[in-house]
């Protein structure tokens, strides 16, 4: 085991903790990077070679990992993937077609890279996200910011990359995702930018699987074209999407009847964690219990965005490296929760959107750099 603190000033609020983790193995601060283009089959085809063994590793321990939390069987999570498929069909033909080309150069069968798609159907989650977006006038570069800390399983380090893809005739984006998803958290050159959220509420099995829509969103350059990628799709599971656009910073609260958005007047600052916020779902929250904290962390975000007029990068590092209530801080670490302790921070990021620019710590902010990766 290895002790040690860490105390960092950021403006106006300070970080003092002390705690102990596992000694992790040593690994690059950067993530690989892969860039494909072309059709939607050769897009497949491309990340499929490119990312042969990262899909293949992937797909070999999802089911085991997603056990840990609920027991389902192989037989009965292969049936929801391979009934999906139709739906995606329906939603995202040239979606389908990507995968069909990933599957191709992989080695992969098209049941098995859809079991990646739809993992958060089989369970409920536990890992608790925090996520904001500013708009131009709270920055002190007159310019949009979007961020998070990606609370997950650590075991999925080694699967993510950062990639861009190209599409012929769409929006280019760039991703840092576990190969072998269609789309995750990241940025497009059209204006839009997003990060993820669990979002505890009413689900069903089957529908089309959340990644779908989340790259529906990437092929749109508007706040309305964005809710219309995820309106059109018949749902299996609520989620919440923070996001950047051409509009300003807006949130949507994802269900499985509608999406609902939040959105700041002023187009200064929205932020979440993982309970319900809008008017219309805040009811719903009596109904599943609080993840990982995830009251006091939206209070916590909001107390230190609110105490600067001109926020920048290095006040939003200090702010997710930030262990108030440990252990269920901003910044997470491995600790003894029966339930929840094996989730950590398994990366943070903060994104300039305008710039196509992507700022991403490998592992916990607090004692990791973060890397620079962009969109040219």
């Amino acid at each position: 085991m290895v002790c040690y603190s860490s105390s960092r000033r950021v403006n106006a609020f300070r970080v003092n903790f002390t705690f102990t983790q596992d000694l992790e193995h040593k690994m690059s601060s950067r993530y690989r990077e892969v860039e494909v283009s072309g059709s939607p089959r050769e897009l497949g085809r491309a990340v499929g070679e490119a990312a042969r063994d990262e899909i293949r590793g992937f797909c070999e321990i999802a089911l085991e990992r997603v056990n840990l939390t609920v027991n389902i069987s192989r037989t009965k999570a292969m049936q929801i993937a391979a009934s999906s498929i139709a739906y995606v069909e329906d939603y995202a033909p040239d979606m389908m077609e990507e995968m069909r080309g990933m599957s191709d150069a992989s080695g992969v069968s098209l049941e098995e890279l859809m079991l990646l798609q739809v993992r958060n159907q089989l369970r409920s989650e536990d890992a608790g996200c925090t996520s904001f977006a500013l708009g131009s006038t709270a920055t002190s570069t007159s310019t949009s910011l979007i961020g998070q800390n990606w609370d997950n399983d650590p075991e999925l380090d080694e699967f993510n990359i950062v990639l861009t893809r190209r599409p012929a005739g769409k929006p280019a984006l760039m991703n840092i995702s576990q190969a072998g998803l269609i789309a995750y958290i990241g940025l497009n050159d059209s204006g839009i930018s997003l990060c993820l959220n669990t979002l505890p509420a009413p689900s069903r099995e089957l529908g089309v699987p959340h990644y779908f829509t989340v790259r529906g969103i990437y092929e749109s350059d508007s706040l309305e074209g964005a809710a219309d990628a995820v309106r059109r799709a018949p749902r299996a599971i609520p989620a919440n999407i923070m996001m950047s656009t051409p509009e300003g910073p807006a949130d949507f609260e994802i269900t499985i009847d509608d999406v609902h958005i939040l959105r700041d007047p002023q187009n200064r600052l929205v932020t979440h964690t993982n309970h319900c916020l809008h008017p219309d779902l805040v009811s719903i929250n009596e109904e599943f219990a609080e993840l990982i904290n995830s009251g006091p962390r939206l209070e916590r975000t909001e107390q230190v965005l609110r105490t600067d007029t001109a926020l920048g990068v290095e006040h939003l590092k200090g702010l997710l490296s930030d262990h108030e209530n440990h252990p269920r801080s901003i910044c997470r670490h491995p600790n003894d929760d029966s339930g929840t302790g094996i989730w950590k921070t398994v990366f943070s990021v903060i994104m300039e959107p305008e710039q196509g620019r992507m700022h991403l710590s490998r592992g916990t902010p607090c004692n990791n750099p973060y890397e620079v990766y962009e969109l040219s």
